[in-house]
Order: structure tokens, then C-alpha cells, then sequence
């Protein structure tokens, strides 16, 4: 079987990406890319997992004697934390992954690059969060890590959103003990102020799903991002770019991330 211009056969490794829907996943794409400019004998597949079945699939793997690793995306991402043997300094920091790696000894080693990979997406594209005032919308494992990213970054302020007030306190508070006095829940007034407004939610994948902020409050001095990648533009992103905004898609965390994560996994 040809794959990208290269035979798999019985030396090849396989890699691949957890998730739950998976049909919006672009990750596939990117690392095949990467696997075939690096000539590596490998390729990256997707792996559709219902959340509750992700304990007993991860176990199977060890079993893989050809797969050293795989990425995660949502809903597994706090999950697989718990299920990694070791964890790197920003899994540790988040509570979540977003890859995992076989090590030399056969345990599951952890970390996460969700934010380095936002920031580096940022960056890419002349946005510096250095200094800047930004909105979060959601306290789950993206939005984890990008608030570290951020606040390693230099944000000024972050401000943290979420349906359940509980879970933006959980992650104040623990991002609290590294980055002190970055990170602070949000109020109407930090939607209307900020100079940059991240949505980490997954509303936007589907097409009737509601809007995750109130986008009457955006105006045009405003950077909208978003992470989710499929579509590649959400109607969040559409009405931003109505009210003049400028907007910042999910696939530039994608590519901001992928090199870092194949390295990490040895491709």
C-alpha cells in the first residue's frame, strides 16, 4: 500500500490521534506531511474513541509493539492525563495532555502543546500577546494550557470564562501558584476590553451550535482566535469579521504545534 509516496510495510510505525467526533481533525494531514518530508518508514492515522471507552483502548496500545505514540484531542485530553505514567512541566501545570509517548521502559509519557502551539500560531501571524489584555472562553484542557502559554508569554491579563464558575476557579487557582496575578475571572467588562478574545470551546463544530461568547460585545480594535480547525471558518469567526475584527483561525495552532509534537514522538 502507497501512502504518500512512500510503501508502508512491516517495519513501519504507526502514530495517530484520539478523538470524539473525529471527522474534523486536520492533525492526519499535518504530521503525513511531516512523516513524508522527514522520509520517516511511519504514518498517522485517526482513532475514533468514545470518551468512555478511552481508559481500555490507551491500555491495548501498550501492546502495539509498532506504535510509540499518539495525540489527543477533544474530549481525552484530562482524561489521558490521569492515565500517563509520567507527565512533562506543562502537563503538570495543566492537568491535561495532548500527546503521549512511549518511553525506553515501556511507560506512557505525557505533555502537552495545545498553548506553546497557540502562542507559536499567534506569533506566526504578527500577534504578540506580550502585554495584552485577553478573554478565554472555557476552562477545559485547551483552554488549560493556552492560558500557561499565554501567561509564559507575558500576557498582561487573562480572564477566564466558563458556564461553570467552579471549573474557571480551578484553573485560576492553579495557574496561580506559577504565574501570579495573571489570571482572573471574567466579567462582562473583560469581553468588551479585550485586545484579544479566545474561544477554547467546541462550540463552533457543529452548525447549529450556539454562539460561545456574546459576540455584540466585539468590536473592530479586537483579535477573535478560535481552536477549532473544521470548520476552517466558525460562524464566531464570521460574525467577528462582520463587525470588522480581525480573526485568527484554529489551524494556525495546528501548524504552530505539529513540528514540536513529531519531534517529541521521534518521528
Amino acid at each position: 500500500m502507497a501512502v504518500l509516496g512512500h510503501l508502508i510495510d512491516g517495519n513501519s510505525r504507526v502514530y495517530g490521534i484520539i478523538a470524539d467526533p473525529i471527522a474534523q481533525v486536520r492533525a492526519p494531514d499535518a504530521m503525513n506531511e511531516i512523516i513524508a518530508a522527514r522520509k520517516s518508514n511511519a504514518v498517522f492515522v485517526p482513532f475514533h474513541v468514545h470518551a468512555g471507552d478511552l481508559s481500555v483502548f490507551v491500555a491495548g496500545l501498550k501492546a502495539w509493539r509498532n506504535l510509540p505514540g499518539f495525540t489527543l484531542t477533544v474530549p481525552h485530553k484530562e482524561t489521558a492525563r490521569a492515565l500517563c505514567d509520567r507527565v512533562g512541566p506543562m502537563a503538570a501545570i495543566t492537568g491535561s495532555v495532548n500527546v503521549v509517548r512511549k518511553g525506553s521502559d515501556g511507560a506512557w509519557e505525557g505533555e502537552t502543546y495545545d498553548g506553546l502551539g497557540f502562542v507559536s500560531g499567534l506569533k506566526s501571524e504578527g500577534i504578540d500577546p506580550a502585554g495584552a489584555s485577553i478573554y478565554v472562553q472555557g476552562a477545559g484542557g485547551a483552554s488549560k494550557a493556552i492560558v500557561a502559554a499565554l501567561a509564559d508569554a507575558g500576557a498582561r491579563r487573562i480572564a477566564v470564562a466558563n458556564r461553570s464558575t467552579i471549573r474557571a476557579t480551578i484553573l485560576i487557582e492553579r495557574l496561580e501558584t506559577v504565574y501570579p496575578g495573571r489570571c482572573v475571572i471574567a466579567g462582562p467588562a473583560d469581553l468588551v476590553g479585550a485586545d484579544i478574545v479566545i474561544n477554547t470551546t467546541s462550540l463552533g463544530l457543529n452548525e447549529n451550535d450556539p454562539s460561545p461568547i456574546d459576540t455584540s460585545a466585539l468590536h473592530s480594535r479586537q483579535i477573535i482566535a478560535e481552536v477549532i480547525m473544521r470548520p476552517d471558518t466558525t460562524a464566531l469567526l464570521e460574525v467577528a469579521q462582520a463587525r470588522g475584527c480581525r480573526v485568527h483561525k484554529g489551524v494556525h495552532m495546528l501548524t504552530g504545534q505539529v513540528r514540536e509534537i513529531a519531534n517529541f514522538l521521534g518521528i
